[in-house]
């Protein structure tokens, strides 16, 4: 059986069990007499989407008709689906999905936040598919948070890197890894295109850095992914940590990034840190 084929059964079960859910009085219907489906019948769904009984009835037969990106979301309005079950919508009628603009996430939970603070003496840190800081252990800020990053005040790892004095930034082999990252970046982007809060920080930062600009305009994409990197700290000199991304459950976008000492001189170095940061300055979380 063909990934179609396959996929026009999952499609017809899932309507019939989203549109089983929805109740008339859910959507501002009366309940009628003599009502036998424990929902919404498959008319009114039709006639609530804007679209004729005949196409939605074959739609939900599984039968081999196209769908408009258009037509889709008036049926996932009606059925009240969330964004995931919009997206399993798409996906089974094989039609290009294009995720709904969020807000911007701006915090963690405190699960999230707990689980990053058990991982010290480990380095973590929740970074938004921007790379703006959502919350950080004490580890990483013993680590990151250098006087100059305190100072500028900008939770953003790309705008903290790009605008710091290249003698104060805390990447070592800076025109190796920073081109990474902005190709990761970019590589989020493609499913933001168009608005306004990433097209102002792309304008944004580019305007505060050139050498961004520069490699923003070269149109590199790569996805996240585990990278050993060097990292320079005016107490304890350089550290070579190996970096672990970690999905995070109910925020797509977000992952928790952990750094561990690739070898035996860098996890002497950390020990040193941890005991010093305490007496540098406070630790407090920034993104709280």
């Amino acid at each position: 059986m063909t990934t179609t084929h396959r996929r026009r059964p999952e499609l017809a079960a899932f309507l019939r069990t989203r549109r089983a859910r929805v109740t008339p009085a859910d959507v501002g219907m009366p309940p009628g007499f003599r009502r036998r489906t424990p929902g919404l019948r498959r008319e009114e769904v039709a006639q609530l989407s804007g679209v004729g009984v005949t196409w939605y009835t074959w739609l939900e037969q599984g039968r081999p008709i196209n769908a408009s990106a258009q037509v889709l979301d008036a049926v996932a309005r009606t059925l009240r689906l969330d964004p995931p079950e919009r997206e399993h919508l798409y996906r089974l009628a094989e039609v290009p999905f294009e995720p709904v603009p969020e807000r911007l996430t701006r915090s963690v939970g405190p699960e999230v936040q707990n689980i990053i603070d058990a991982l010290d003496p480990l380095m973590a840190v929740v970074y938004s598919s921007r790379y703006d800081v959502l919350a950080t252990n004490a580890a990483y800020r013993a680590l990151f948070l250098v006087p100059e990053t305190v100072r500028i005040g900008v939770p953003n790892v790309l705008w903290t890197l790009f605008t710091l004095p290249e003698e104060a930034c805390p990447v070592v082999y800076r025109d190796r890894e920073l081109p990474l990252m902005v190709a990761t970046l970019r590589s989020w982007y493609g499913r933001h295109v168009g608005e306004p809060a990433w097209e102002g920080f792309i304008s944004g930062l580019s305007e505060a850095s050139p050498y961004f600009a520069r490699l923003w305009a070269s149109g590199e994409v790569i996805p996240p992914g585990p990278r050993v990197k060097t990292f320079r700290h005016e107490a304890v000199g350089e550290l070579r940590m190996a970096s672990q991304s970690l999905q995070i459950d109910g925020m797509p976008e977000c992952r928790i990034v952990v750094y561990t000492p690739e070898d035996e001189e860098a996890r002497a170095k950390v020990g040193l840190l941890r005991e010093r940061s305490g007496r540098l300055w406070p630790m407090k979380n920034p993104a709280s």
